[in-house]
């Protein structure tokens, strides 16, 4: 585990995000480094396809979740 160095600006709009997301500081930034790297890598891929894809690769049910 390292440090990242952020700008106070992002730091305070991360900060914002995860109350609303529920989420830790750290864990709404991980979140969006994750996400970055596998649109980065996926550039055909909308958002909700790699969630899709995430879902599925973590063996979630999203039937079960919305009640379809």
């Amino acid at each position: 585990m390292g440090i990242v160095k952020i700008n106070d600006q992002l730091h305070e709009e991360i900060r914002k995000a995860s109350t609303v997301m529920v989420r830790s500081i750290n864990a709404q930034a991980e979140y969006w480094i994750k996400i970055g790297m596998l649109a980065e890598a996926n550039p055909s891929m909308t958002f909700s396809e790699i969630m899709r894809e995430q879902m599925s690769q973590a063996d979630v049910d999203l039937r079960k979740v919305i009640g379809g």
